[in-house]
């Protein structure tokens, strides 16, 4: 089995650099991967002592960060190593202040396993929420390195319980602890026969409850705001905004609205710019504008999304009207806004236990997405009832990190 999925690996190796070619994505995802060994070399010693954090994407890491944090203060003489497997979280990480230094992940062949792991000789290993990649795993249980998963969730659906799936259950050997986000993935782990593990829960949380200890303060959004009632819409993808740009374009309410597009291609925000029949503004117009003679500003640029959620009276988080998956709903939740997504969050645990609570709202079509904005608009105390569910939600669910750096064997 193991020169089965080697050779496809190798195969996958080949297309995706052909794919390169057509795809500015997928030219990234070559590109990157180059010298990453000399790039670990340049910062990392061989008498260094490391602990490596592997993350998928950019959710994984911002998942992963309040434990790389712990540790970082934990082991102050050792040096972190973060790798990313997807363009979009590296891109918008790579220059991190928590990591020595960080890379992309070199595909799970024999050799480039192995060099990886040389240059970066960890002593410790956290793989966040999922990515299990055998060679990986194989080279680590080999070299008796502690690895650990973190915030882990797993669902029936997925190779490990399945008859066929015990390639793949023989990598999961390799982890010292497994810490999972809920009791279903605890259960799930051991009806394969793994007792190591330990319900931690979502470190996600005692990230975004961090960041009501910082100044999340912005000049230019007070000014736009000019005091009056406003609504956020994050990470929304045209899907999203052919939901809501009616009911933003219709003069009943008096209102201001920003907009936080997932996708930020100047061509796009221009296209979305001239939807509007209200008064729009970029971000990158801003500058010598008197922003509160605007109605509609749309941020087209990244970082600022969740110190805009702290000025929201109302949150719509994007992607639950699409397929690429519903975006972070616990930032906007721990600032205590009512939440509005769209139908597909099932996948997402917190969104379904913050829609059974009545914190969050789930709305199938325009129609009722738009009364259920109206009726937030209009009513303060529904608007500060589950807003207050959705903070309460995020206090409660916090301290994972603590749970886990408590059951972490000392290196």
């Amino acid at each position: 089995m193991i020169f089965l999925y080697n050779l496809i690996v190798l195969t996958a190796s080949q297309l995706v650099k052909v794919a390169a070619m057509f795809s500015p994505k997928m030219k990234l995802f070559v590109e990157g991967r180059k010298e990453v060994t000399q790039k670990i070399l340049a910062k990392i010693n061989p008498s260094d002592r490391t602990i490596w954090f592997h993350t998928a994407s950019l959710g994984e890491f911002e998942q992963g960060l309040p434990v790389m944090e712990a540790i970082k203060q934990k082991y102050p003489n050792h040096k972190i190593v973060v790798t990313f497997f997807s363009p979009s979280g590296y891109e918008v990480r790579k220059n991190n202040t928590v990591a020595d230094v960080t890379v992309y992940l070199p595909l799970d062949t024999p050799a480039k396993v192995k060099s990886f792991l040389k240059a970066a000789h960890p002593d410790m290993v956290f793989f966040v929420k999922y990515e299990f990649w055998p060679n990986y795993l194989r080279q680590l249980k080999q070299q008796n390195i502690p690895t650990y998963l973190i915030s882990g969730i797993f669902r029936e659906n997925q190779v490990f319980f399945k008859w066929y799936g015990g390639f793949y259950r023989k990598a999961l050997r390799t982890f010292e602890q497994f810490f999972v986000q809920n009791e279903k993935s605890k259960n799930l782990l051991q009806s394969i026969g793994f007792q190591n593990v330990k319900i931690s829960g979502d470190t996600r949380f005692d990230r975004v409850s961090k960041i009501l200890e910082r100044d999340n303060s912005l000049d230019f959004i007070e000014d736009f705001i000019d005091g009056k009632m406003t609504l956020v819409a994050g990470s929304s993808w045209p899907k999203d905004e052919s939901q809501y740009r009616d009911f933003v374009n219709d003069p009943s309410f008096d209102v201001k609205y920003i907009i936080a597009p997932h996708t930020i291609k100047p061509e796009q925000m221009q296209e979305l710019k001239n939807s509007f029949t209200k008064k729009p503004v970029l971000f990158s117009e801003k500058e010598g504008k008197n922003l509160a003679d605007y109605d509609i500003f749309i941020i087209d640029t990244i970082g600022l999304l969740t110190k805009i959620y702290s000025y929201a009276d109302i949150a719509y988080v994007g992607g639950g009207f699409g397929t690429a998956g519903l975006h972070n709903i616990l930032e906007p939740a721990t600032f205590g806004i009512p939440i509005v997504i769209g139908p597909n969050y099932a996948k997402f645990s917190e969104a379904v236990a913050l829609v059974g609570l009545g914190g969050c709202l789930s709305v199938k079509t325009k129609n009722e997405l738009e009364e259920t904005l109206a009726l937030l608009i209009q009513n303060q105390d529904e608007r500060l009832e589950k807003g207050h569910v959705c903070s309460t939600f995020v206090q409660m669910n916090k301290n994972a990190t603590d749970i886990i750096m408590k059951n972490i064997q000392n290196v």
